[in-house]
């Protein structure tokens, strides 16, 4: 066998078409140059939120990964069929009669030099992209990836590798089908089906068949094998296994064509044992979850179902009650890689609400990920509770004596019990910790091991009770523009007085410059905190009807819209907060009422009872007078304009009936994967106060206004935590994204 081999080794170097076509190959590596020029040229030609949506260009191996396979499977075909053209096939079989031996001695030859010339190509190549990309290349696109990767992205080096390696193995199937087919242009032809029309005609096939066929093309295993970003369905194991299949199955057939009379029936057998094994491999399932859910259609692409839960976590044997669930099921066109539940704010939101109405926000997470939400227990129109009295409640007002404070005490009792008294227990067990419990009680039905997570607003106090509740089963935690709840009393009112106290001077600086403004000409911050303060002392009324604001009403009602001034430049918010100003400069409150009643139905903010049944239970309340006197006095030395604001929530949670069950503790960090979390001007640094609990963890900040980015469709952020969320990969510190510019 060794003569065979060094036989065949000097047939393939004294071959001249080998070498034109080893020249030839140097093509993929011009291919893959100029196609990353053209794809440079769109990018520089496109602005903001257009860059997010380009396709990454990897590696880039791109267009130049079929041309190689091309030349290496070219050179596999021609190793026999010049044999057959030039009639030395003759000779060769006289002088190695045992024709399966002649074949597969030339394997050797052309796997080493296939394999050296493979991975000098594919370096080639991804050194040319990456010339030709320069730093456009590090840009997040809106699926996570980046325009193009480099050497020190995870997987890339052994995604290269790997690519290398398929050479020799495309090369087998070049010389398995130059066996059978015995010419040289039937050959090539074959292999222009393969490598290019097939991929061109599967890409013309609708979702999801697009990516099941597309996945077993040879151009998709490699990234498939190292579970990378390329599209396709297959597991690792499977991609390899398919990859494999390609050259037995030729060179079985190669074996067979070759083989004189009756003798083929070994090589059949043992190539169709060896097909077998393979298939049986790709059938393994790509990691789909068994869930016990029973899922029904209920409306467009949302399944929903329901599970029952304990109503009290402390008794999992007591009474029960249904939990509503839905999810978007992963589309099929990437790798499934598990579930992202998307936990919704509030308290008393509907996250099946939140994938009703933005549901097409998460269809690039589908590409790898189920999506699924709630209606969490707390949800304040499920009825278990009367909704009316859940979406009202009284006002808050700011004790000025410990009486004042026993006072409200009561008055919150008494307001609470009228929701309380219809189902006490379960108003009693309306926390963060037993929202968190249910999701967990989702989690096992789904049949996963861990989820990942996006929560918004008030959710991220569920997923962080989550995660310290369940630190094992968390794999990625995005909160977005999340409430701390692992903060104290202090470190909560100074951050939240910060960041309203920089909006508001923003307020004033667009007042300044805007002739929008009904403040423009005046000290916006002079005529408010001069209005506050004269309204504490004497409250100013709402022109016909029997209510009075206090400095402290104002202040309530104005934070909504100092926190959210509208779409620029017109800022309608803030126009219709300076005309509120305005307007109670000369004595009547109608305009703040007016920001008030349309949303609440109300004329002065309500304090929600159905939030507070879970803000009460979530430890929000004051521990003690003390400690409200404290806070108090903190408000007025750092918040010169909305001193007492950050009071309220902790106010209506004075005197509640259910006792504490979800109370701040800190997260076991050493059990967590890194947090990634997102802000805007007036969230960003609670959120970052919260993931600095988790070493490694980090942020995104927004510039610009709003709340619940991903929610709300902002590209950059989504490209950020897409990335995160799929890839694990965390932006580096201090990443901002700026908002879009304004013609």
């Amino acid at each position: 066998m060794t003569n065979v081999i060094v036989s065949e080794w000097l047939k393939l170097r004294s071959l001249r078409s080998n070498l034109y076509l080893l020249a030839f190959s140097t093509l993929s590596v011009l291919l893959c140059a100029g196609v990353m020029f053209m794809v440079t040229r769109g990018f520089d030609n496109q602005t903001g939120d257009d860059r997010l949506v380009f396709e990454s260009m990897g590696a880039g191996l791109g267009t130049g990964l079929p041309v190689a396979c091309f030349v290496m499977a070219a050179l596999g075909a021609l190793s026999i069929t010049s044999e057959y053209a030039t009639g030395h096939i003759h000779t060769s079989l006289v002088v190695v009669p045992r024709r399966q031996r002649f074949l597969f001695g030339k394997i050797p030859a052309l796997v080493a030099v296939t394999l050296v010339t493979g991975q000098a190509l594919v370096f080639a190549m991804h050194v040319a992209a990456r010339a030709v990309l320069g730093d456009r290349a590090g840009q997040v696109l809106l699926d996570g990836q980046t325009l193009g990767a480099s050497l020190s992205d995870p997987g890339v080096l052994t995604g290269l590798l790997v690519a290398g390696a398929a050479m020799p193995l495309v090369a087998l199937v070049g010389l398995g089908l130059g066996a059978v087919i015995r010419s040289t242009a039937g050959s090539l032809v074959a292999l222009i089906m393969i490598l290019f029309v097939l991929p061109v005609v599967a890409q013309t096939l609708p979702s999801p068949w697009r990516s099941w066929i597309g996945s077993f093309m040879v151009e998709n295993l490699p990234d498939q094998i190292i579970a990378g970003a390329a599209p396709g369905i297959l597991s690792p194991l499977a991609a390899c296994a398919v990859l494999l299949a390609y050259p037995v199955v030729a060179l079985t057939g190669g074996a067979v064509a070759i083989a004189v009379r009756g003798r083929g029936a070994k090589p059949l057998v043992v190539g169709g044992l060896l097909t077998a094994l393979l298939a049986s491999v790709m059938m393994i399932p790509s990691g789909a979850a068994a869930s016990t859910l029973p899922w029904k259609s209920c409306g467009g692409e949302l399944e929903c179902a329901s599970i029952e839960v304990p109503v009290d976590w402390s008794k999992p044997s007591g009474r029960k009650v249904s939990i509503q669930v839905a999810r978007l099921p992963a589309t099929g066109t990437h790798r499934r890689i598990g579930t992202v539940f998307a936990i919704p704010g509030g308290p008393g939101g509907s996250g099946i609400e939140d994938l009703k109405k933005r549901g097409g926000g998460f269809s690039t997470l589908r590409q790898r990920f189920d999506v699924v939400s709630d209606a969490p227990r707390n949800t304040t129109d499920l009825g278990v509770i009367p909704f009316a009295c859940l979406s009202t409640g009284p006002w808050i007002t700011v004790p000025g004596s410990r009486a004042a404070y026993d006072r409200l005490a009561a008055r919150n009792r008494a307001s609470a019990e009228q929701c309380r008294r219809s189902d006490p227990e379960y108003f009693d067990n309306l926390d963060s910790g037993s929202v968190a419990r249910d999701i967990e009680a989702i989690r096992v039905a789904l049949g996963e091991d861990t989820l990942s997570f996006v929560a918004t607003s008030y959710g991220g106090v569920v997923a962080t009770t989550y995660a310290r509740l369940f630190p094992d089963r968390v794999r990625a935690l995005y909160l977005d523009g999340s409430v701390d709840h692992l903060a104290d009393h202090a470190t909560r009112a100074r951050l939240r007085s910060e960041s309203i106290e920089a909006q508001f001077a923003r307020f004033a600086a667009w007042c300044e410059s805007a002739a929008l403004c009904a403040l423009h000409g005046r000290d916006a911050g002079a005529v408010w905190r001069a209005l506050t303060a004269a309204a504490d002392r004497s409250p100013v009324p709402v022109k016909g009807e029997r209510v009075t604001y206090s400095g402290f009403d104002l202040k309530v009602t104005a934070s909504a819209d100092v926190t959210s001034p509208g779409p620029a430049p017109d800022s309608p918010h803030w126009q219709r907060f300076a005309r509120a100003i305005d307007q109670a400069v000369r004595g009547d409150a109608s305009g703040f009422a007016d920001i008030v009643e349309p949303v609440t139905k109300s004329l002065k903010v309500p304090s929600f009872r159905g939030m507070n049944v879970t803000h009460c239970t979530d430890g929000l309340a004051f521990g003690s007078y003390e400690e409200f006197r404290r806070m108090k006095r903190l408000g007025e030395r750092i918040s010169p304009n909305f001193a007492g604001n950050q009071l309220w929530h902790p106010l209506a949670c004075v005197g509640w009936p259910a006792p504490v069950t979800n109370p701040a503790a800190p997260l076991p960090a050493d059990r967590l994967p890194p947090l990634l979390g997102a802000g805007t001007w007036t969230d960003h640094a609670v959120v970052a106060n919260i993931v600095k609990a988790v070493p490694g963890s980090s942020t995104v900040r927004y510039n610009g206004h709003g709340h619940g980015l991903y929610l709300s469709g902002n590209q950059c952020t989504i490209s950020h935590a897409n990335r995160y969320l799929t890839y694990l990969r965390l932006p580096p510190p201090g990443t901002a994204c700026e908002p879009p510019t304004t013609s």
